[in-house]
């Protein structure tokens, strides 16, 4: 029997647009190593609600990696194409607090009449501020403020963004009915109780907008980790649009390995010796969030 500090809660969220490479092994491996060291629950969530990136299979090949690697998640999957009704039924919330609006603006209209911010393009607010009748496609925007939104990361600690000049008002559900990101996350993490995200600091800037949903619904706000980022010779992140090579199971205790490393933990070179299980009980043991590189 498995007892758990009922307060901490993590998980592992990946996108089956491809098999597990090496970076999102490193963010895998991390949030792992975080919530057992913390003695809390570590879930599983596919992130597959864009069907046009998701490849057939791969949500399947994931876990089978994980498991592999001896990754050991404590509920039921969650796939996020299983829980759309869940989106709008948050999405009508904030429609009813007039937060939402219609957006007719191509890609192109936003890129010509946006700032480049240090996120890309910030949206001007162009269908806020001319609210004309809508009967095509459109997408759907929440109304932003530019009241800073602060959080504190365990590891890089304090990050504040003022959404409205920084960011402009972001994409709840896209032209084509797919529902965006910023909104899944937010509503899962709340659904699951998560009280701890550990993730890649690629998804740093992307927090204060999921805070601003969070405070928005009335939904707790989770401890932050943002882990380092792997990135190839070219200093690219690694990705499966950057052809990140696959993880390779032949060498599964080489890989973890090479993931503790690269999170600074300093494990003894003879642990590639041994087993799966005696690789997890030193790590565990041994996990040291301030030995994080930043």
């Amino acid at each position: 029997m498995r007892f758990f500090n009922s307060s901490y809660c993590g998980r592992f969220a990946p996108s089956p647009t491809g098999p597990l490479h090496f970076g999102s092994l490193v963010a895998a491996v991390g949030s792992y190593l975080d919530a057992k060291f913390n003695r809390g629950k570590w879930l599983v969530r596919i992130e597959d609600l864009d069907w046009q990136r998701t490849v057939p299979g791969a949500a399947k090949e994931i876990l089978y990696t994980l498991e592999a690697l001896g990754m050991e998640w404590d509920d039921t999957v969650v796939y996020q194409s299983q829980r759309t009704k869940i989106y709008q039924d948050a999405l009508n919330e904030l429609n009813q607090l007039g937060m939402i609006y219609p957006c007719t603006c191509s890609r192109k209209e936003i890129a010509d009449s946006s700032i480049l911010g240090l996120h890309g393009p910030i949206y001007p607010g162009t269908c806020f501020k001319n609210r004309l009748p809508v009967n095509g496609a459109h997408s759907l925007r929440i109304h932003t403020h530019n009241h800073p939104i602060l959080f504190y990361d365990i590891l890089k600690g304090e990050y504040s963004q003022k959404l409205n000049s920084e960011v402009g008002d972001f994409v709840l559900r896209r032209a084509d009915g797919i529902y965006a990101y910023q909104l899944a996350v937010v509503v899962d993490d709340a659904a699951q109780l998560i009280s701890h995200v550990v993730r890649g600091a690629d998804l740093l800037d992307s927090t204060p907008r999921q805070i601003f949903l969070q405070q928005s619904l009335g939904y707790y706000t989770p401890q932050y980790l943002h882990l380092p980022v792997v990135t190839n010779a070219l200093g690219e992140k690694l990705s499966k649009q950057t052809h990140a090579a696959p993880i390779n199971l032949s060498r599964a205790l080489m890989q973890l390995f090479l993931a503790l490393e690269f999170l600074g933990q300093e494990p003894p070179n003879e642990i590639v010796d041994g087993d799966i299980a005696s690789f997890w009980q030193w790590a565990i043991g041994n996990w040291r969030v301030k030995q994080i590189p930043y």
